[in-house]
């Protein structure tokens, strides 16, 4: 079947082919759905949507978060959705949301809600996809503040292709080559002045790759992107190395003796996991409270119980390491 709208330029093309392989993996009268703010990068990634759908037998949606933490966020929703829909994107919902900055930031609380949002929409549609804009430029961002923060593989590896119901079909594209796409099929590109405001870590990470492409010559994000796919493989395997770890493990209290002959690159994974398995929340375990653990194996002095988030403590008597609940202050 041809597809409609002519033959795209070289950056529309690369756009719709990155669609279209994504868009294999599902079976004819499938939805999908697109997250679009209305940026270039997800507005043409929506556009190609809406191309490359119906030739493959499928419906296509999309869904428009509204933050709200600007006073212009609601109009900028409905001019977005009112474009998706006039390229055949069925359903289109916009879908406010309330954002409050926690202890993370308000990038965080932002994500956090918008993913939710996501969530609960490709729910209620039966969406067995949603395709996200995230680019080639933006995985790069993504390794710099992962070296600023002095992460391990993991967070070094990036963002994958494919979680769950969510696909980043762009990662391999540029954002010079989505607003490229933009301008060439006349898309409007709706911004958020957010995305221009250094107050934000990911902004000043956008400014500081352009100044390494200048210093060190093209390539920069290209080679960034790389290393977070190479990293992904390293990460993926050390992973499945503690998967199993823990398996073997089973439930506490675990022998020091074992867990320490346990090597270092997977006895980190394996707290990680065992911690997360007794209840500490994802998005508040860091690399201090792991450290903190495996000290009760490398440099155990005798030190008191380890403080996790959620109300945990893990604790060494003997030869043992356990995970009990803070006791309650009457």
């Amino acid at each position: 079947m041809d597809r409609p709208w002519g033959s795209p330029d070289a950056a529309t093309a690369a756009v719709r082919l990155a669609v279209r392989r994504v868009l294999s993996d599902c079976s004819p009268g499938d939805l999908v759905l697109v997250a679009c703010s209305g940026g270039a990068d997800s507005r043409a990634l929506a556009h190609a949507l809406a191309v490359e759908a119906p030739v493959q037998g499928l419906r296509a949606g999309a869904v428009t978060v509204d933050h709200g933490i600007r006073a212009e966020s609601a109009s900028e929703a409905a001019v977005v959705a009112a474009d998706l829909a006039a390229d055949g994107l069925d359903p289109v919902d916009v879908v406010p949301v309330e954002v409050v900055a926690g202890p993370a930031g308000l990038e965080a609380a932002a994500r956090d809600a918008r993913y939710a949002a996501l969530d609960e929409a490709a729910e209620r549609h039966g969406a067995v996809m949603v395709l996200l804009g995230h680019t080639l430029d933006d995985q790069a961002e993504q390794v710099l503040l992962g070296l600023a923060r002095g992460s391990g593989a993991r967070s070094l590896s990036g963002m994958p292709a494919a979680r769950g119901l969510y696909r980043r079909p762009l990662l391999a594209v540029t954002h010079a080559r989505t607003r490229a796409s933009c301008e060439q099929q006349g898309l409007r590109v709706v911004e958020d002045p957010m995305n221009r405001d250094v107050a934000f870590a990911r902004v000043r990470a956008r400014h500081l790759l352009l100044d390494l492409e200048e210093l060190l010559g093209p390539g920069v994000v290209a080679g960034l992107a790389r290393s977070a796919s190479l990293l992904r493989e390293d990460a993926d395997h050390l992973d499945g190395l503690a998967a199993a770890e823990v398996d073997a493990l089973g439930g506490g209290p675990w022998p020091v003796e074992v867990l320490a002959a346990i090597p270092v690159a997977v006895r980190s994974r394996v707290w990680r996991r065992v911690l997360l398995g007794a209840g500490v929340p994802a998005g508040s375990l860091g690399s201090r409270h792991v450290d903190a653990c495996d000290r009760l194996l490398t440099h155990w002095r005798g030190q008191g119980p380890v403080h996790v988030p959620g109300g945990l403590l893990v604790r060494r008597r003997g030869d043992r390491v356990r995970i009990d609940p803070r006791p309650r202050v009457e």
